[in-house]
Order: C-alpha cells, then structure tokens, then sequence
C-alpha cells in the first residue's frame, strides 16, 4: 500500500487544500491529512476543531483520513509507514520554502519523499490567513471553504457578521 501524508496547519481547511487532497488521492492508496501541533503558534481553531472540520468536508473521500501530531513532520510519516509528504505548491514564493524543507526531510530521512501537487489554478491565490482575515470583517468565505467551515468561521466572528448582514 503506497500511504502518503498531507501535513499542514490547516487553520482553517480551505478548498484548495480539499483540492490537493483529491489530486493526492488520485495518486496513492491512501492519505492521511495530519494537523500539525505546533507550540509556537496559537491557532484560530484548536487542533480538535481543525479535525472535526477536516474530517466533515472529506467524509465522503473513502481512502483519506485525519489525524494529528506533535514533532517532526518526516518522523510523523515514518510511524505511519508512509512512502511521502504531499506539499501543495501555490506560486513560486511557496515552492522556495517548500524545497527546502524537502531538502532537510531527505536528510532526516531519505526513504521518505517530498511530493509536490499544484491545486487548480482558481486556487493559487487561497490561504487560510486570507479566509481568515475576510472571515474576521465579515466577507462572504463560501466559495473559498467547505460548508462546516464557512459556519465555524460564523460561529467566531458572529458580531462581525452580523454588521455585514445588516448593511
């Protein structure tokens, strides 16, 4: 069984991330989606929330799931006998940083490769802090996320919603 994993933040899950999962599930026989624990950053949504969410908009994907770690992403992917790392690729100031991280990954651990998967292009320009600063001054997300996070996003920034709705 070829498993890869598809690591990231995912604060929150946009569609351009669902995008590289489907490319990546059109590749290998199984995904895992894992949701960094990173002690240095302080999410939006906890790593629980991120999951829940992630698990929603993908419950129809029948070879991916989700879990999360704590650590070095290439020893999360050795423990679960994974073959790579899907990293998704937007613009060239992406790849710049993602190249190096593959570099240090093969390093660490050369049996374990870096695969990179352009979303769709109506992609490119999509991050999870463009959603979430358009979320925050109650912009419309739902062309941008999944139905669970467009409503999460609500849930957080209610007031500000509300001020939009109203003008």
């Amino acid at each position: 069984m070829k498993r890869v994993i598809y690591p990231g933040m995912f604060d929150p899950v946009t569609n351009g991330h669902i995008d590289v999962i489907k490319r990546a599930m059109e590749l290998f026989d199984e995904v895992v989606v894992t949701v960094a624990r990173n002690p240095a950053k302080t999410g939006m949504f906890s790593v629980e929330e991120r999951v829940m969410m992630i698990e929603e908009s993908i419950q129809d994907f029948e070879n991916v799931r989700v879990d999360s770690f704590d650590g070095l992403t290439v020893e999360h992917a050795e423990s679960l006998g994974a073959i790579g790392i899907i990293r998704g690729l937007r613009a060239i100031t992406d790849f710049e940083y993602e190249f190096q991280m593959a570099l240090m990954n093969r390093k660490l651990s050369s049996g374990i490769k870096t695969i990179f998967v352009m979303p769709h292009e109506k992609y490119t320009y999509l991050n999870s802090t463009i959603i979430r600063n358009l979320a925050m001054f109650g912009g419309d997300v739902s062309k941008f996320v999944p139905p669970i996070v467009e409503q999460k996003l609500r849930e957080k920034f209610s007031e500000q919603y509300s001020k939009h709705d109203k003008k």
